[in-house]
């Protein structure tokens, strides 16, 4: 069969060239069907707006698919040595075009990177053709505060996460419950659906904080929230968490992004990560109806977040939750070094009291 020729995408004021147009990248399921690479990129200029709400000024991550989602295409987990046909890329992949914006981010490690940072809906779109189906946004805008503006975070980003034994009914509940919480501390909630089965609710702020205080401000949110309903944890090894809802604090760490809105996700159906109304996900049974196919038409009627950049909340309530609730420090990923008040970073069920001081550093000769 030979090969068909590329294609163009009018994306702003420019055209974007899509090669392989036909390549197959979401196989039809049961009620969609097939999505190709051609079809991916329209659907990345056809929600231009959203899209560049969430990622404009941003360094953002692509999760890219060149190969499609299909079984046997795993993701890289970043282990030496290992083979995947799908990546997370943090650097501005070769052969970018001169209208793509790039800034220089610094990750914990202290390693740096030039990183994609979108200006215009064009961007998004040369980068589906490169075989991105996810964005991740850092929580930053380039020069958005002062020359320490990566340091400076502009969203809080509060990710309910179902575990083993939950849906995605219990994730709205837990929503309906964390919209209360933020009314009655005088914060703007904006959800989302995860594109799968959880939540994400973002809150504006100022950006005069760190990361630090972000982190802690969502373990104090997640803590009262614990706290009014018994079906949520902030418990970070799984072995203790159950069946409820995780508040994934953690995604508040410097360099941790999640979906962007209107990302597509890589599961099949091509669900799309959805703002909605409260009183929308209050009612949604169905997280992936929200697709490729019906979300376009769905933001040429309006975006829920479409005032999001007049909003900017305070997170001193959320610090004082932090500071007065019992708990203290909790653990980080395991890629951060060991910080300050951390506890142990070992199982509780292989914990060996023991072996451990008071600030949760290994004894030297146990």
């Amino acid at each position: 069969m030979a090969k068909a020729a590329a294609a163009t995408v009018v994306a702003g004021d420019r055209e974007v060239r899509v090669t392989s147009p036909d390549r197959v990248i979401y196989p039809a399921t049961d009620s969609t069907p097939e999505v190709t690479k051609l079809m991916v990129a329209e659907y990345v200029a056809s929600v231009g707006d959203g899209l560049m709400r969430a990622l404009r000024d941003r360094p953002t991550a692509l999760e890219r698919w060149p190969a499609g989602v299909h079984p046997g295409i795993k993701l890289a987990t970043g282990r030496p040595g290992e083979k995947a046909d799908a990546f997370y890329q943090k650097r501005v992949p070769k052969g970018a075009p001169d209208y793509l914006e790039s800034v220089e981010i610094t990750f914990p490690s202290g390693r740096t990177a030039e990183e994609i940072c979108p200006t215009e809906i064009a961007v998004p779109v040369w980068c589906a053709q490169m075989g991105t189906l996810t964005f991740h946004p850092w929580p930053v805008r380039r020069g958005a505060a002062s020359d320490s503006w990566q340091d400076h975070p502009d969203e809080l980003r509060i990710d309910l996460d179902p575990q083993p034994g939950t849906s995605f009914a219990d994730a709205v509940r837990v929503a309906g419950v964390a919209r209360e919480l933020l009314e009655e501390l005088g914060l703007r909630g904006y959800p989302k659906t995860s594109g799968n089965r959880g939540v994400h609710i973002y809150v504006r702020i100022e950006p005069r904080w760190e990361f630090t205080d972000l982190r802690h401000a969502a373990i104090g949110f997640g803590r009262e929230l614990a706290r009014r309903d018994d079906g949520v944890t902030v418990e970070w090894w799984k072995e203790e968490r159950g069946e409820r809802i995780f508040v994934d604090y953690n995604q508040n760490n410097r360099d941790r992004t999640i979906a962007s809105a209107y990302s597509l996700r890589p599961i099949p159906g091509a669900p799309v990560s959805t703002p909605v109304t409260w009183e929308e996900l209050a009612a949604l049974t169905d997280p992936h109806a929200f697709n490729l196919f019906t979300v376009p038409d769905r933001l040429a009627d309006g975006d829920p977040w479409a005032d999001m950049d007049e909003v900017a909340c305070s997170l001193e309530p959320l610090l004082r939750l932090w500071e007065e609730l019992p708990g203290g420090e909790l653990n980080f990923p395991p890629d951060y070094p060991k910080m300050p008040g951390e506890p142990p970073r070992v199982q509780p069920s292989k914990k060996v009291a023991s072996h451990w001081d008071e600030d949760g550093n290994r004894v030297e000769d146990a």
